[in-house]
């Protein structure tokens, strides 16, 4: 009889064990992305091996809508990412460069977590990566978005709402945004400037690819893009 209450009550451990660890994952956010490159409107890494050009020159103005790492809250964290897919992001996921940029407001937990997360997103290995802080700010007037990355000295974009055929806006759903598993759509912008001159990159460009998407990603097995696999 003691036996079987020992059996019955290690039964209902591992249950309980079980119970408490399946079905959330260890780090998740929902992140909203203000995002430009160096390509023509659309993009075409998205569907392609290749970008446009030997290079992809990007700035991405990123806000966390809601998230968290374990027990730390990522909501309202920013941080903006600059830099190059280079010539073999989708042929050996080698991406040239980046720069990864935090508010002042985002706290170290948040940044230690984000960290991580920003490479699984995007599954790439960077030849060169650097990290710094500086004031990120995000606006929108209308139909056109402008972000800029410590006071606009370091990167800067102002984007322009494309109207479409109503004139409403144009949405292109049903495609990845890189490793994370879901998205709300890409948002169709055309950049009336692109600029970045950080860590000894320096860029600029007017009238090419840009969006607004909103990203939901997780812990587990990412989602991919079209021209990677």
């Amino acid at each position: 009889m003691k036996s079987w209450k020992q059996v019955s009550l290690l039964s209902l451990c591992v249950i309980i064990l079980m119970a408490s660890t399946s079905g959330k994952p260890a780090w998740q956010m929902k992140a909203d992305y203000v995002e430009a490159c160096s390509c023509h409107l659309f993009c075409p890494c998205y569907f392609n091996k290749h970008a446009e050009h030997p290079h992809c020159e990007f700035n991405m103005a990123v806000k966390v809508r809601e998230g968290y790492s374990g027990n730390t809250n990522l909501a309202g964290a920013k941080y903006w990412l600059t830099g190059d897919l280079g010539d073999e992001w989708g042929t050996n996921k080698k991406g040239e460069w980046v720069v990864v940029s935090f508010d002042p407001s985002t706290n170290k937990e948040q940044r230690d977590a984000l960290a991580p997360m920003i490479l699984k997103t995007y599954g790439l290995q960077w030849g060169e990566l650097k990290v710094q802080e500086a004031p990120i700010e995000i606006n929108r007037a209308g139909d056109v978005v402008s972000a800029s990355l410590g006071g606009g000295q370091m990167a800067s974009m102002k984007l322009k709402r494309e109207g479409g055929a109503d004139g409403k806006g144009v949405v292109l759903r049903n495609v990845k945004y890189f490793g994370a598993q879901n998205n709300d759509g890409f948002e169709m912008y055309r950049s009336l400037e692109h600029s970045a001159n950080v860590q000894g990159h320096k860029f600029s460009y007017s009238d090419r690819n840009a969006f607004l998407i909103s990203i939901d990603t997780h812990e587990g097995e990412s989602g991919g893009m079209s021209g990677s696999k």
